[in-house]
């Protein structure tokens, strides 16, 4: 009988061990699939946010393409929202014959030397998308520059 009583002990301590065990194992797999989630979401931001500076570029060189950059009417900047990304867009122009009305601050150079040079602009996106980690209104900015001749 005394046996007996022995390999029930023994029993249940191995029982309690392999409990706490599958425990500690299933603790590391919620931990690491946790992190899996982290990481995912915020690589779909991020490329949320860089189709979203593409984007814009391209509807920014059509504008630009479209507006009279020589009156006084030129585009000085685009500002749109697509779900929780706020996207600026901000022109800038390297060129000849630039109407100053547009902006000091907006023209790069307007003296350009050679009569066949085409209209530059620099266009500067600046895409921005909260952070889930930091609830307290802290947002991610990313930024996309691109000079193109129109």
């Amino acid at each position: 009988m005394k046996t007996t009583g022995m390999r029930s002990a023994f029993s249940m301590i191995t029982a309690i061990f392999i409990i706490i065990l599958m425990a500690t194992v299933s603790v590391l797999i919620l931990g690491t699939a946790g992190k899996m989630v982290k990481e995912t979401t915020a690589e779909y931001q991020r490329e949320q946010a860089i189709l979203l500076a593409r984007s814009y570029t391209e509807y920014a060189i059509m504008a630009v393409t479209a507006n009279d950059h020589t009156g006084s009417h030129c585009l000085k900047g685009i500002q749109g929202s697509f779900q929780n990304y706020e996207i600026d867009v901000k022109l800038l122009y390297i060129g000849r014959g630039l109407d100053p009305s547009c902006g000091i601050d907006r023209i790069l150079a307007n003296d350009v030397s050679t009569p066949r040079s085409p209209l530059n602009v620099i266009i500067d996106v600046f895409v921005r998308y909260p952070d889930y980690d930091h609830p307290a209104d802290h947002k991610i900015t990313y930024h996309r520059r691109t000079l193109q001749k129109i």
